[in-house]
């Protein structure tokens, strides 16, 4: 039988999150933007693996993505996106020690269930990264089963994650590259699809 995968997704408080992306909507809409792309990475992401576990700085303000299949514990008190990472890895091993662990960007509203099962299929059981769209960053993060995660996220995460024998997968998976940090992002990922949420909040603010 296939090895389960359980994914945690970081994230900060949405009024807080992506500084770069103010602009792309109202400065009152822009909590709403930055949970909606959430909200479409959880909900695609929910329909492949077994569990989506969010660590949130503040849980209450992204209670809305359990409506998208992910459970959400505090971060408390982390640090910072490593560190968050870890504590959900702490959290998925004592429930599962044998289970491929990943961690995902809570930032691509255009990925598509089948993209992230092609990327776990590609990975084979490899502990192994998918980089984002310009080469740099790091968007998906496999562990081996029952082996550790390791993450290396922030500037030049793709090259710190290989530097630790992570394997880079080749898919194209646009929609799992597509992170959204700017205005142009998130028009870029407007042109692969966007997600139900983000879709429906960019068409009521271009209503309003």
């Amino acid at each position: 039988m296939p090895v389960p995968v359980d994914l945690i997704v970081p994230l900060k408080p949405p009024r807080l999150g992506k500084s770069r992306l103010r602009g792309a909507v109202t400065d009152a809409r822009h909590p709403s933007l930055v949970l909606a792309l959430a909200a479409d990475t959880v909900t695609a992401a929910a329909s492949v693996v077994r569990r989506v576990l969010v660590v949130a700085t503040d849980p209450a303000a992204v209670a809305p993505l359990r409506d998208c299949g992910a459970e959400i514990v505090s971060e408390q008190g982390a640090g910072d996106l490593n560190a968050a990472l870890r504590r959900g890895e702490a959290l998925v091993r004592a429930d599962d020690p044998h289970s491929v662990v990943g961690a995902l960007q809570a930032d691509l509203p255009a990925l598509r269930p089948d993209e992230l099962a092609a990327a776990l299929a590609e990975a084979a059981g490899r502990r192994a990264f998918t980089a984002d769209w310009a080469g740099t960053g790091t968007t998906l993060l496999l562990s081996a089963p029952g082996a550790a995660l390791e993450p290396r996220f922030g500037a030049g995460s793709a090259a710190a994650h290989a530097g630790t024998g992570a394997v880079a997968l080749a898919l194209p998976a646009p929609g799992l590259r597509r992170d959204v940090d700017t205005a142009a992002d998130l028009a870029q990922a407007g042109e692969l699809g966007l997600g139900p949420h983000t879709g429906r909040l960019l068409c009521e603010g271009s209503a309003a």
